[in-house]
């Protein structure tokens, strides 16, 4: 953990936190953004394998980032990342990848889980940052393939969604 990390807080999200997650969706400009009331089912459903930061020198406890993932259903050996994303005022302090790698390191250890899976589309180079530099600091495999084609959303324009799916996992810490 960096210094800029010293006061940082990783836990589950509770039900209170759904609206912070939705307005850091909302205010990152690059994330789809759902319903606030799926966030709100979010952290009631997923809390198990989700996870807030907080600020512990900040007295409201209010979420500065999140990350949001699931169980895949069909491989129970899987968890899927839904979303990341970390306050605009915090970014820059490698929160997003602390907040990955404690997340993953629960759900591990809890599930023993040993695949990480989540969607990029092309040109979001933070999250491919995020995803390869998390592969790299803990020696698992990286294979990428596009899930989902562009001509695949019903909704308008869409930028293909590359599916990254990383391990083996283990337990052994980042370096």
């Amino acid at each position: 953990m960096t210094a800029a990390q010293a006061d940082l807080q990783i836990d589950r999200p509770s039900v209170a936190d759904g609206a912070a997650l939705w307005r850091m969706a909302r205010d990152s400009k690059v994330l789809d953004l759902n319903s606030s009331y799926s966030y709100l089912l979010w952290c009631r459903d997923f809390a198990a394998t989700s996870a807030v930061a907080r600020d512990e020198s900040d007295a409201s406890g209010e979420p500065i980032g999140f990350v949001t993932g699931y169980v895949r259903p069909d491989r129970p050996d899987t968890l899927l990342i839904w979303q990341v994303a970390v306050d605009e005022a915090h970014r820059g302090r490698g929160l997003a990848a602390a907040l990955l790698d404690g997340l993953v390191a629960r759900t591990v250890a809890e599930r023993g889980l040993t695949t990480l899976e989540t969607t990029i589309t092309p040109g979001n180079t933070a999250s491919e940052r995020l995803f390869t530099s998390f592969a790299e600091r803990h020696g698992a495999r990286l294979e990428r393939e596009v899930l989902f084609d562009a001509d695949l959303f019903p909704d308008g324009p869409h930028d293909p969604e590359v599916l990254y799916r990383i391990g083996p996992l283990s337990l052994t810490p980042p370096a």
